[in-house]
């Protein structure tokens, strides 16, 4: 058996025709190698490692080098795709070893943070991988959105194919990494994918020359369905205009469907605004995405409550040892555990995955405990959460 990394012509033969197995219609039909070859531009910059066993590639993971927000600050994130194994060489470790390999080489290039989909929660828990709130689909009629069509709203909306629009798009999401926590997205070489398949309209809200909301979709057929990706509104205002919007296809489609963080409330936004709101969590198919942190770099001179613990990291090969974490100032300072007096702080102990789930925001304190992701005392969790507040994160990438 051996390890090693793709160049990406490659990719042809080995990872593609395994991830086809893994998460396609099977058997694939042949004429895929040519769309194969259309899809390699979009891996240009992935980072690709397989195992071979006598010449065959019996297992093979992928990275693409992202960018994400944690509490404000924007870090390289190695998001994690493709993981998959030959069917008569699974359950040998292979995976196991693939992503040591990666996140090695990942973590010793700079990125911070990892995130990616399961095949199963509990196998990436073990890798210190945490959950992360699942995106809301919510389903309604249009005809339930008419009060907004009497509604006077500030700015104008831009209506246009993606392909033509994808610079607008682009920059849009570039503004929504930079302000909203757990966002993500691609690197250019993959984000093209957008304009090049040029297969959606997209819909931007601009107030006084500025985009401040925006929205892909497609519709199915006349009489079906409005398909909308994630909806990006910055403020009410925006978010109004883009459903106004939608409200004009009253004649032509029975149903709008939207997909939407999961901090969104569409039952709030109309009085008689009859809404289905699901987050389907499903193995096979249907995940919630996992992050973690790779470094402890990714926490340094964050804007944090004033908050003061140790914390004792266990189990991980990434993470570890004994640390201060120091927020008397307002900003987190990482330091030796033993720059603090004993017995003067409290002290937690916690896995990667629990360190993870409060950096992320999505776990109290209590619940890293209850869910066997660390020891966490009284006097400690009060501490932790003063510097790592409650916040759901919204990845919005899919990868």
């Amino acid at each position: 058996m051996r390890i090693r990394r793709l160049a990406a012509e490659e990719r042809l033969t080995t990872s593609f025709p395994l991830q086809a197995y893994a998460f396609e219609t099977s058997p694939m039909a042949a004429s895929r190698t040519e769309e194969f070859r259309e899809y390699l531009p979009y891996n240009a910059g992935n980072r690709t490692l397989v195992v071979e066993e006598d010449g065959v590639t019996t297992a093979a993971v992928s990275a693409v080098p992202m960018r994400q927000n944690l509490r404000d600050a924007v870090l390289p994130m190695a998001g994690v795709a493709g993981v998959a194994t030959h069917p008569l060489a699974r359950r040998r470790g292979h995976v196991r070893t693939l992503l040591h390999r990666l996140l090695d080489e990942m973590r010793d290039e700079g990125h911070q943070l990892t995130a990616l989909y399961p095949f199963r929660a509990s196998f990436y828990e073990r890798f210190g991988y945490v959950g992360l709130p699942r995106r809301r689909t919510a389903v309604f009629a249009p005809a339930d959105l008419a009060p907004l069509l009497r509604a006077e709203l500030p700015g104008e909306v831009v209506w246009e194919r993606v392909g033509a629009g994808y610079d607008r798009w682009r920059a849009y999401t570039e503004r929504c990494l930079r302000e909203r926590h757990g966002f993500a997205i691609f690197p250019d070489f993959r984000a093209v994918g957008l304009r090049d398949r040029d297969d959606r309209w997209l819909l931007t809200a601009v107030r006084d020359g500025e985009t401040v909301g925006a929205v892909t979709y497609r519709i199915d057929d006349h009489g079906g369905a409005l398909i909308a990706d994630d909806l990006l509104a910055g403020d009410p205002y925006a978010r109004a205009s883009l459903l106004q919007f939608f409200a004009r296809h009253v004649d032509q489609v029975e149903r709008i469907s939207v997909e939407l963080p999961a901090d969104e409330l569409p039952e709030l936004w109309l009085t008689d605004l009859a809404v289905h709101v699901e987050a389907r969590v499903a193995r096979p198919g249907s995940p919630a995405p996992m992050a973690r942190l790779l470094s402890l770099d990714a926490l340094a001179d964050q804007p944090v409550g004033t908050g003061r613990v140790i914390v004792e990291l266990v189990g991980d090969r990434w993470l570890a040892g004994t640390h201060l974490l120091d927020g008397a100032t307002g900003t987190l300072e990482v330091l030796p555990g033993d720059a603090a007096a004993a017995g003067t702080v409290p002290s937690a102990r916690l896995t990667a995955a629990g360190l993870s789930a409060l950096a992320y925001g999505v776990l109290d304190p209590a619940e890293v405990a209850v869910r066997g992701l660390g020891e966490v005392p009284v006097d400690a969790a009060a501490e932790l959460r003063r510097i790592f507040p409650r916040e759901l994160p919204y990845l919005f990438a899919d990868f």
